[in-house]
């Protein structure tokens, strides 16, 4: 079981960047994926989730607008499209998945599978 996330660079302010996860060892079928990220001296902390069939998406308020999170089932991948980046953005992203998502998407302790993180940093 194995998450790879990569994309991660840096950017300048109103810059974009795609980080991409790809899944390897297990299928995804139904679980929900997302995207956390961690700043330096910061907790982990949610950012983009979408289920299994992508008919529900949920984002921290902060991206809304400028991050899209989207995914490809027969390729076990999920992406987040980072749009008008901000120093703010600046952080390791990481993806997540597992089966005990449920309805709490943004709960960083119902995810049982982590990637290894990619950085982001975004300059003024």
């Amino acid at each position: 079981v194995q998450l790879q996330a990569s994309g991660g660079g840096l950017v300048q302010t109103g810059g974009s960047l795609r980080l991409s996860c790809v899944a390897s060892g297990f299928s995804l079928d139904y679980y929900t994926m997302c995207w956390f990220r961690q700043a330096p001296g910061r907790e982990r902390d949610f950012v983009a989730a979408i289920s299994w069939s992508g008919n529900r998406i949920y984002y921290e308020d902060s991206v809304k607008g400028r991050f899209t999170i989207s995914r490809d089932n027969a390729e076990n991948t999920v992406y987040l499209q980072m749009n008008s980046l901000k120093p703010e953005d600046t952080a390791v992203y990481y993806c997540a998945t597992g089966p005990r998502v449920g309805n709490f998407a943004s709960v960083r302790g119902r995810y049982d599978y982590w990637g290894q993180g990619t950085l982001v940093t975004v300059s003024s």
